[in-house]
């Protein structure tokens, strides 16, 4: 030993001693191969789809199927898929495993998760999977070979070991007899692929946090090329006179999206229709104690009397009755189930109200929207018998009686029950729309459309014009050679001719002349 044999330590662990000694990367080829040719295969996944199962049930080697896979697969191949030996129905065990409140798996005797780690089985039996532990501990070890839970005896060939931490081959996919040999069919192979696409695949141990934050991110997550552009185009006639606001708040906030080019707001389709309404419109309603012609004031509710003019000519209300009559109140209707509970809009979804101070209750025969509270509208309506101020601010007044005063009357007079149901029925037979002031407006706004759509065709071509002037054709004047040429032309270069010849005969006789 010499006095300088540590003079080449190093207070640091050089590349090599990390990669030989400790944990770094080893260079030997076949630890590589190795470890690139097996592909764990989770327990809770099955070993024939590779997807999450639902109905688990084993083979006798312990290889856990999903039920609605492997059954038609062995009616098909009648082998097993993992070790490629012939299998039955008969031999598959349904499995029964116990879940914690989060929704994972674990024993039910222990109460401890199932993890990579644990050592599963099952047994035969009854199906119910428990941990290795707990058959040891309190079967093998007490001779006591009952099942934990329902105390049916099985034998020692019955438990199934599903997984074993230092026994990982059957987990391993490479192996798989039908990944070697690829007996999937091709829609079990887009299944597949589709549940590859979900980053819980290729993860095999989550924590709760972990799980969490990959739900949200499935809930929230779009791919590029699924975003949908929330973007209208405006047109002439759905432009608002302001913008949509995106320039201002890409410029103050700093989580919008920078805009440098501002548009002009849209217009919801309703409020480009009701802006064209301007009158009221008739319905006639008929019942089986005469008629009752009603005015609906559109203007001024325009959402209730559309929805009220569309049931009338749909048919919606025909055949149902007024359940509900008060005397010296009001006679309710408008609910196809009869009991109040009912009923729909055309939008499929209840509305708001519509209340101002013009229309109230202040009168017999005033047409309202009966509610469940405030912006609860759907398809029930009633008519008063007297003035109601305590509902007004309350309903949306959307009409009135403008002729059937004695069929009202008529109505008013009938008995009814402890619970206001008239004794003799009172039917809404059917109904007729004199006046439809929204689908008026509709063709108004289709008409509008078409001559913009028109003008601006026009517009398009004149400026085109402008842009490529026409090329005027040349005239023709005869046939052949020469036939865009003027006859006045033609004779002007004729004479032009003519003079020339003469002078240059003229000068040539000059030039015979003696001096």
């Amino acid at each position: 030993m010499g006095k300088k044999q540590h003079q080449k330590d190093k207070l640091y662990l050089t590349t090599k001693e990390w990669k030989e000694a400790y944990g770094g990367h080893k260079d030997d080829t076949a630890s590589r191969i190795q470890r690139a040719q097996f592909k764990r295969l989770p327990f809770s996944h099955c070993a024939l789809s590779f997807l999450p199962f639902e109905d688990p049930v084993c083979s006798p080697e312990g290889v856990i199927f999903d039920l609605s896979h492997i059954t038609p697969y062995i009616k098909k191949h009648g082998i097993n898929p993992v070790t490629g030996k012939k299998m039955t129905s008969k031999d598959l065990t349904v499995l029964n495993f116990a879940k914690d409140k989060d929704d994972n798996f674990r024993c039910p005797v222990t109460y401890r998760m199932f993890t990579q780690t644990s050592i599963i089985v099952a047994i035969r039996t009854t199906g119910n999977v428990y941990s290795m532990e707990a058959v040891e501990e309190l079967n093998l070890k007490r001779n006591h070979l009952k099942d934990l839970l329902t105390d049916t005896p099985f034998q020692k060939k019955d438990i199934i070991t599903l997984q074993d931490p230092q026994d990982l081959d059957k987990f391993n996919i490479e192996q798989f007899y039908h990944v070697q040999f690829d007996t999937k069919t091709k829609a079990q192979i887009a299944e597949e692929k589709r549940a590859m696409q979900s980053p819980n695949y290729f993860l095999n141990r989550l924590n709760n946090e972990a799980k969490e934050a990959l739900q949200q991110l499935e809930k929230q997550y779009i791919k590029e090329g699924t975003k949908k552009s929330d973007d209208q185009t405006a047109d002439e006639v759905n432009a608002a006179h302001f913008s949509q606001g995106k320039v201002a708040a890409g410029l103050t906030s700093t989580t919008m999206e920078p805009v440098t080019l501002n548009k002009a707001a849209v217009l919801e389709e309703d409020v480009v229709k009701y802006s064209r309404v301007t009158k009221n419109g008739y319905v006639r309603i008929v019942t089986n104690h005469g008629p009752l012609n009603l005015e609906l004031f559109c203007r001024h509710a325009p959402r209730a009397c559309e929805n009220f003019i569309v049931h009338c000519r749909n048919g919606y209300f025909n055949g149902t009755k007024f359940y509900r009559l008060i005397k010296g109140f009001i006679l309710q209707g408008g609910d196809p189930t009869g009991t109040g509970k009912g009923g729909e809009s055309i939008w499929g979804k209840p509305f708001k109200d519509e209340i101002q101070g013009t229309y109230k209750h202040g009168e017999r025969g005033v047409l309202s929207m009966a509610n469940r509270g405030s912006d609860t509208n759907n398809s029930q309506f009633f008519i008063t018998f007297a003035a109601c101020p305590h509902l007004d601010g309350k309903h949306t007044v959307f009409g009135r009686l403008v002729g059937g005063a004695q069929t009202l009357c008529n109505i008013e007079n009938l008995e009814t029950d402890e619970e206001d149901q008239p004794l003799r029925t009172v039917l809404f037979m059917q109904a007729e729309v004199f006046v439809d002031p929204f689908e008026e407006a509709m063709e108004k706004v289709r008409r509008e459309r078409e001559t913009a759509a028109k003008a601006k065709r026009e517009s398009q071509n004149e400026m085109a014009d402008e842009k490529e002037p026409k090329q005027t054709k040349p005239k023709a004047y005869s046939r052949g050679v020469g036939k865009y040429i003027s006859p006045e032309v033609k004779n002007a270069l004729k004479r032009i001719a003519t003079t020339e010849k003469e002078d240059k005969i003229t000068l040539d006789e000059a030039k015979r002349k003696p001096t």
